[in-house]
């Protein structure tokens, strides 16, 4: 009778770890509350969309909170790898969480699917980070360009105080020198803050033919109702992560003019029919927007798709190599993030290398600027 009970557990433990290889497991930590919710609630609210399956096998997601804090994002992601034994995190929605939790997918060997721009990573954490968004400097060269074919001389700065600061205001004055422009304040806010108006003061009083805002989400109208406020007549340019309704409902009459670089998918209807990812963002803006009311559209939930999108190409070919749940798959998955290619998303068509784990170029931007209440194509 031992040798039968011994010989029907061993059996049950294998079918337990057979279920447990059943399934691809991805783990999401994502700002939902706190000063990131904005962009956190999209990030998550495009997990209704996407495909049950990854490369043909069923999925299963996990989504944590992090309150929009690095610190949870970095417990949220070591709790995915030590408890919930995931094949691939997916996070964060601010540039400082993200950047928490590309240190626990190094140490731990699991890839990591960032979901804001990410730049300068150690070679540890690149490694295992794939970064979905397009590159800041990419999407602030159009800026850049129309500033100049515009004139623009000098230029005034206000963002965060934080990493997604630094990285705007390292990219816009960097493209500065080439097209014409100077860089003339480098003014700080903090993303919970609800007044700038010393900063827009010194602003104003270097007088520069336009200003650029480096923050995001609903807190990047703190600075433009406070330069328009003050009576800031020329353009205030923000970047890609300042895109949705948010924005705009916080800003009200203050948000209209704002200039912005963003994906395709947020003027799907207005591209000519020949744009590489009209087809892919129509579909998604139609889905989303009967989920979640019209305009609801915006570039986070794009961003979360288009992650799944790139799993599902990966998990293709990582299949072929191992079963999920093992640390053999996770590598193969990171080895084939990186070698994706032509996967046409909502923002634009992912082609990753080894040394470029982006994969993104021109046909990922479009200039937008707010008219009525609304974000229009730039004609």
């Amino acid at each position: 009778m031992k040798s039968i009970r011994v010989t029907l557990l061993a059996a049950a433990c294998a079918l337990v770890a057979g279920a447990a290889n059943a399934e691809i497991v991805i783990g999401l930590s994502l700002g939902t509350t706190g000063p990131g919710a904005s962009l956190g609630i999209p990030y998550k609210n495009a997990l209704q969309l996407v495909p049950k399956t990854l490369g043909g096998e069923p999925v299963r997601y996990i989504v944590l909170d992090d309150e929009s804090k690095p610190d949870n994002a970095a417990k949220n992601a070591r709790k995915f790898v030590t408890e919930d034994k995931v094949d691939a995190m997916m996070g964060s929605t601010g540039v400082p969480s993200a950047l928490a939790m590309s240190q626990v997918a190094a140490e731990a060997k699991t890839p990591l699917v960032a979901l804001t721009p990410l730049a300068g990573l150690a070679p540890d954490r690149f490694h295992w980070t794939t970064i979905v968004p397009q590159e800041t400097e990419l999407m602030m060269s159009a800026v850049a360009q129309h500033m100049k074919a515009h004139g623009i001389k000098t230029a005034g700065f206000i963002g965060f105080s934080d990493a997604w600061g630094d990285l705007v205001y390292n990219a816009i004055t960097s493209l500065a020198p080439a097209n014409g422009f100077k860089i003339v304040t480098n003014e700080r806010y903090g993303r919970p803050d609800t007044s700038v108006a010393g900063q827009v003061l010194k602003i104003t009083a270097a007088a520069p033919d336009a200003v650029v805002v480096g923050g995001s989400g609903s807190p990047a109208a703190t600075p433009q109702i406070a330069l328009v406020e003050r009576g800031f007549k020329g353009p205030i340019y923000h970047n890609h992560g300042t895109v949705n309704l948010p924005f705009i409902q916080t800003g009200k009459k203050a948000a209209e003019g704002a200039i912005a670089p963003t994906g395709a998918l947020i003027v799907a209807e207005e591209l000519p029919d020949n744009f590489p990812t009209k087809k892919v963002s129509l579909d998604f803006v139609k889905r989303y927007e009967a989920a979640f009311g019209p305009n609801t559209r915006n570039a986070f939930a794009g961003y979360t798709y288009d992650g799944v999108l790139l799993l599902d190409a990966a998990a293709a070919v990582a299949l072929k190599q191992a079963k999920p749940g093992t640390p053999e798959f996770r590598e193969a998955l990171r080895a084939a993030l990186e070698n994706v290619k032509n996967v046409v998303g909502t923002h634009g068509v992912y082609n990753m290398t080894p040394t470029n784990h982006n994969g993104l170029d021109e046909r990922a931007r479009v200039l937008v600027h707010v008219v009525n209440g609304e974000w229009r194509l730039m004609k």
